[in-house]
């Protein structure tokens, strides 16, 4: 597992791994050795041919990393995109639904999954949200399927410190990684869980890293990516790499899923993170806060 830089000081610029990457396809490490590529494509509320072509344009500039879910409705698309594209070695993660969870309901859920990419094994599937009273069970199925070669890792998304020490307590096999949403706006308010992933060896990806352009034109944002010469959705990619998450922007135009690839060319500045980390003011997507779940 690769060792992240423990940020104790807001002017710490850089995580270790992203010194030595070059592109979007590069890996990192999950536990057990399993290579996940450090920028993935998110299609979240894509649909039928949007889906397929956005794939395609990700996999044609660099992608190998592409993010869905059951609750995407979008599986098929992403397998049959994957497939048409001819490329080899395309990690691809999908996601457990909450009303799926549950120890038998986990194994069928997970095949329908399996079906729907049309892939013998799944790169890796998450628990998609910590549901109280069932997600301790549906982690021993993932476990199952872990050990039964089904898929090559497990981990979770939109768990907090409370919901992952829970977890850590009971496990067999800890989770590889916790995908949770995070930018310059959000990650001081979820520092405690970045730091616990990263003392326990998970691999943190950032979803909404481009805070679903809510933000992605703050006057902040903009200052950083003018002394770069860069897009704004490549200072906060950048920015992510640096405190050594894996950022899964969204996007389905061509040009902007090439952008948002092209964040290898230069590094940011202690100012420059120091400036952007002082952004933060707890945005969460709207629906999909975790802090209070039970």
């Amino acid at each position: 597992m690769t060792e992240f830089l423990r940020e104790d000081s807001p002017m710490s610029s850089r995580s270790p791994f992203v010194d030595g990457l070059s592109q979007a396809s590069d890996t990192i490490p999950l536990r057990g050795g399993v290579p996940m590529p450090v920028i993935g494509l998110g299609v979240f509320t894509m649909s039928g041919r949007d889906t397929q072509s956005a794939v395609a344009a990700a996999l044609k500039c660099g992608y190998r990393h592409v993010d869905t879910a059951s609750i995407y409705g979008n599986e098929a698309e992403v397998g049959s995109a994957v497939r048409r594209c001819g490329v080899a070695d395309v990690f691809v993660t999908t996601k457990l639904w909450n009303a799926d969870q549950g120890f038998g309901q986990t194994i069928s859920a997970f095949e329908r999954s399996r079906k729907r990419l049309d892939v013998d094994v799944v790169d890796l599937f998450l628990m998609h949200w910590p549901v109280p009273g069932k997600r301790l069970d549906t982690w021993r199925a993932m476990e199952q399927l872990l050990d039964e070669g089904r898929v090559r890792a497990i981990g979770v998304s939109n768990f907090m410190a409370h919901h992952l020490d829970e977890l850590l307590g009971a496990a067999v096999h800890p989770p590889a990684v916790n995908q949770i949403e995070l930018s310059p706006f959000s990650y001081g308010s979820r520092r405690d869980v970045v730091d616990l992933c990263q003392d326990a060896g998970i691999v943190v990806q950032a979803y909404s890293p481009l805070t679903k352009g809510a933000l992605l034109h703050d006057a902040a944002v903009s200052a950083v990516a003018g002394r770069h010469q860069r897009g704004n959705a490549q200072i906060l990619i950048r920015w992510a790499l640096q405190k050594g998450l894996v950022p899964l922007p969204r996007s389905g135009n061509p040009q902007r899923i090439a952008a948002n690839a092209d964040v290898f060319g230069f590094s940011l500045s202690e100012q420059d993170m120091a400036e952007l980390d002082a952004l933060d003011r707890g945005l969460v997507t709207p629906g999909w806060d975790p802090t209070q779940a039970p």
